[in-house]
């Protein structure tokens, strides 16, 4: 009994390690396979730097334009001064013209 169950495992463990065995084109798509997912990663690597440069530069572009929008604010800011300033004068020299 047991020299039959032993040559029916014998029988039966060949046949299941072979059906498990990838042959050589299971191989090849596995391999196409992971070609296919690297060329798709790098892609992507790619593309996420090209992201990366092209934020990089729309922040320097907004960066300037904040500065020269500072810049703007400060120099109407002073015209505005200056403006009030010849404004009280040409009204004190109006005030002292109408008292004559």
């Amino acid at each position: 009994m047991k020299k039959g169950i032993l040559l029916v495992a014998m029988m039966f463990f060949p046949a299941i390690t072979l059906m498990s065995c990838a042959t050589t084109g299971d191989l090849e798509k596995m391999q196409a396979q992971q070609k296919l997912i690297d060329a798709k990663a790098d892609q992507a690597l790619r593309d996420a730097q090209a992201a990366k440069a092209a934020a990089d530069a729309a922040k320097l572009n907004a960066d300037a334009a904040a500065a020269r929008a500072d810049a703007a604010t400060k120099e109407a800011e002073a015209r505005e001064k200056i403006a009030d300033e010849k404004a009280k004068k040409a009204d004190a020299v109006f005030q002292r013209s109408m008292r004559k």
